[in-house]
């Protein structure tokens, strides 16, 4: 069994985006994700998803697969945790061991030892909450981003004998250019209860600097999302000799020019904390 992690964890990630839509909203229209003050937003639900899409790309095993990630053939959370059949005993039992279930999940699917997970399904006795030390902020744009719309047409029926013509319009949107920071922590205590070790860290932050690799789209093109830089600060205990808001803060950027657009236009300044080393990796 791998050791869990023996000390807290702060991270920051910079990314950039060019001519692409990094996290489309449902509710408007999907158009890009902006906060009141025009900053670009890209949700942690979304960074989650692509970090689960990575690990899985590593061979690692994922509870909560996407769609289009499917590997095992099954089509529900409900599914794949029957499947494992200590699971489906503990989801028959009366009165089962949320301890013990946790404890098989956590084993099983590293997003789960990760992020934690809900176990919550209709008609069974079983309703676990397991908290993940994995945390992470949303991403927000340094500047206010610009959006460009266009409007496109589909130039072909979806349906036969559609009495309307062919050509039905449609809207596309895109971020021109922006640069994103977010940031995330990884909580030793939480690690003890779910068995996540050193070696997983070592994933996580892996995943983190390839963030956009096998993510291209319609919406992202292949090279439109760029990680720039993953900062990493690997304290020396569980506690950690600062608070993760003192860390994170640590990070400064400076404005090359006075309309930045690109990672280039940005200058990003490590202020050292005593006793505190940071890791500085390129994202590949």
């Amino acid at each position: 069994m791998m050791a869990t992690l023996d000390h807290k964890v702060d991270f920051a990630v910079v990314l950039s985006v060019t001519k692409a839509n990094p996290n489309g909203d449902p509710l408007n229209g999907n158009r890009p994700r902006q906060n009141y003050d025009g900053h670009g937003e890209i949700s942690d639900v979304a960074l989650k998803r692509k970090i689960r899409n990575r690990l899985q790309d590593m061979g690692e095993s994922i509870f909560v697969q996407s769609n289009d990630r499917n590997v095992d053939g099954f089509t529900s959370l409900r599914e794949r945790a029957e499947a494992v059949e200590e699971l489906a005993k503990l989801m028959k039992a009366k009165k089962p061991s949320a301890d013990e279930f946790a404890a098989i999940a956590c084993a099983k699917w590293i997003d789960v030892r990760s992020f934690g997970q809900v176990f919550a399904f209709k008609g069974d006795s079983v309703s676990i909450g397991i908290r993940g030390p994995v945390s992470i902020h949303a991403a927000t744009s340094l500047d206010p981003i610009d959006i460009t719309s266009i409007q496109i047409t589909k130039s072909v029926n979806s349906e036969p004998g559609t009495a309307r013509g062919s050509d039905t319009m449609g809207m596309k949107h895109r971020v021109d250019s922006g640069v994103y920071v977010f940031y995330g922590s990884i909580n030793p205590q939480l690690a003890e209860k779910t068995g996540f070790s050193n070696e997983d860290a070592e994933k996580i932050k892996q995943a983190l600097a390839t963030l956009f690799e096998n993510d291209a789209s319609s919406a992202r093109p292949e090279g439109s999302m760029e990680v720039h830089k993953v900062y990493w600060w690997a304290h020396r205990s569980k506690l950690g000799q600062y608070s993760s808001a003192k860390v994170h803060r640590s990070l400064t950027v400076e404005r090359r020019n006075a309309e930045p657009k690109s990672f280039e236009d940005y200058e990003f300044i490590v202020q050292p904390l005593d006793g505190l080393e940071v890791e500085i990796i390129d994202g590949r």
